[in-house]
C-alpha cells in the first residue's frame, strides 16, 4: 500500500519546497520549535492523515519529532499516539501500528548502508475507545510505541561504543554463524550494549574481554580487514575463480559506460556538493540537504541535456536521451562501484597471502574471543 510520511514544513524557500514535499506524498507538519505562528495549520495535517488512512494508505511518522545525532532514541512526542486514537474515533476501526527501526551505518553519508527492521504490531485495542483527549491513554500508547521501537533500534550510551559492539557482533557471526536476519543482529547488539554497560562497572576477567575485543578490532583495522575476512580462502585457485567471475568488468563496453556516466553527471555532482557546503546544514541534516538540493539540480541538468540533444540531432534523438541518459548514469555508477569493491577485494587477498602467519594468529585469537563472548551473552540472557 502507498506510504504517506509526515515531514517538517521547511522555513526556507517555503513555497517551492512544500510543493516538492507534497509531490513526494509527504504531509507537512508545523512544529512549535520552528514557528509558533504556524502551529494552527496542524489541523490540516491531522485532516490529511485521517484522509490518507481512510484511503487505505499507510502513514509513516518519525515519533521523536526532531532530527538529532544522539546515540539512542530521544523521548517520543505524543503525535503518533494522538493520530492513532483520533483516527479510531472517526473510523471506529483498529489499524496496526508497526514499529520500524532504522540503523544507519554512516548517517552523514548519502546512500549509506542501512538496516530497516519491521517489529511486531503495537497492542492498543484496550486504549482505542478512550480517545485522543484522554492524556493517560495518549501517554500509555506513546510508552508502548517507545518500547516497541527500542526492540528494533540500536540504542547506545556513547557513540564510541558502536565500533566495539559491531566488532563483537561480527566476531560472533563469523565464528558461530547463526541467524543473520537484521532484527536478530540488532537484538544481539542490544544485548551486547547491556553487557558492555555491566562490564564497565566491574574489573576483572570479564572486563578484560572488552579490552581484548577492542585490541582485536584495532589490529584488523590496521590491516583493512573485518572478522569475516579471516575465514576467506586465499589459495590461488580461489583467486582465479574470483577473477573469472568479474572479468566482464574489465571489458571495453563496461569502461565506456563507466566513463560516460561519470562525465555526464560530473557537473551536477559538483554543483550539489558545492551548494551543500555553502548551505552549512547541521551534522544530522547533511544527507537530507544533499537530497533536497540534488533532486532539482540533477533533474534540470538531465532536462537540459535532453533538450540540447533534441535541438542538435532532432526530436527522436531527444526522446531517446530521456531513456538513455539515466540508464547510462546508473549503469556507469554501478560499474564504478563494482570496480572499487574489486580493488578492495584484490588488496585484501594479496595482503592475507603475504601475511599468513599474522592472519593465522588473528584467526586463533578471534576463535578464542568468540567462545568468551558466547559465555558472556549466555550469562546475561534475559
Amino acid at each position: 500500500r502507498p506510504v504517506r510520511f509526515l515531514a517538517k514544513a521547511p522555513l526556507f524557500t517555503e513555497s517551492a519546497v512544500r510543493v516538492f514535499i507534497r509531490a513526494s506524498g509527504s504531509i507537512p507538519v508545523y512544529r512549535k520549535m520552528d514557528d509558533t505562528s504556524q502551529t494552527g495549520r496542524n489541523v490540516e495535517m491531522f485532516q490529511a492523515v485521517l484522509q490518507a488512512l481512510a484511503d487505505d494508505s499507510a502513514v509513516g511518522v518519525f515519533p521523536e519529532g526532531m532530527s538529532h545525532s544522539g546515540p539512542s532514541l530521544e523521548p517520543l512526542r505524543t503525535g503518533a499516539a494522538r493520530i492513532a486514537l483520533g483516527a479510531f474515533a472517526q473510523r471506529e476501526e483498529i489499524f496496526p501500528i508497526i514499529p520500524v527501526g532504522l540503523v544507519l551505518r554512516h548517517k552523514r553519508r548519502f546512500r549509506s548502508e542501512a538496516l530497516v527492521i519491521l517489529g511486531s504490531p503495537v497492542e492498543w485495542e484496550d486504549l482505542a475507545a478512550r480517545g485522543a483527549e484522554d492524556r493517560e491513554a495518549v501517554r500509555e500508547l506513546t510508552d508502548r510505541i517507545d518500547a516497541s521501537l527500542r526492540k528494533v533500534t540500536l540504542n547506545l550510551k556513547h557513540w564510541e561504543d558502536r565500533p566495539l559492539l559491531e566488532c563483537a557482533e561480527a566476531i560472533w557471526t563469523a565464528e558461530h554463524g547463526g541467524d543473520t536476519d537484521p532484527a536478530a543482529t540488532v537484538a544481539r547488539m542490544e544485548r551486547a550494549t547491556r553487557v558492555l554497560g555491566e562490564l564497565r562497572r566491574h574489573e576483572g576477567a570479564r572486563s578484560e574481554v572488552v579490552r581484548q575485543v577492542d585490541r582485536h578490532r584495532r589490529k584488523l583495522k590496521l590491516l583493512g580487514l573485518q572478522p569475516s575476512h579471516l575465514g576467506i580462502d586465499t589459495r590461488m585457485t580461489a583467486g582465479m575463480r574470483w577473477a573469472v567471475r568479474r572479468v566482464h568488468l574489465l571489458g571495453v563496453p563496461a569502461a565506456i559506460l563507466a566513463v560516460a556516466g561519470y562525465l555526464l553527471f560530473r557537473i551536477p555532482y559538483v554543483i550539489t556538493e558545492t551548494l551543500a557546503r555553502l548551505g552549512r546544514p547541521k551534522a544530522d541534516q547533511v544527507s537530507s540537504f544533499q537530497l533536497m538540493v540534488g533532486v532539482p539540480v540533477y533533474l534540470l541538468w538531465g532536462v537540459g541535456l535532453c533538450v540540447a540533444i533534441g535541438w542538435r540531432w532532432g526530436p527522436w534523438a531527444g526522446a531517446g536521451a530521456v531513456l538513455g541518459i539515466p540508464l547510462v548514469g546508473f549503469t556507469g555508477l554501478w560499474i564504478r562501484e563494482r570496480w572499487q569493491t574489486a580493488l578492495r577485494d584484490m588488496r585484501r587477498f594479496f595482503l592475507m597471502r603475504s601475511r599468513r602467519k599474522q592472519v593465522t594468529e588473528l584467526k586463533r585469537c578471534q576463535t578464542d574471543l568468540a567462545g568468551q563472548l558466547k559465555e558472556l551473552y549466555e550469562s546475561y540472557q534475559d
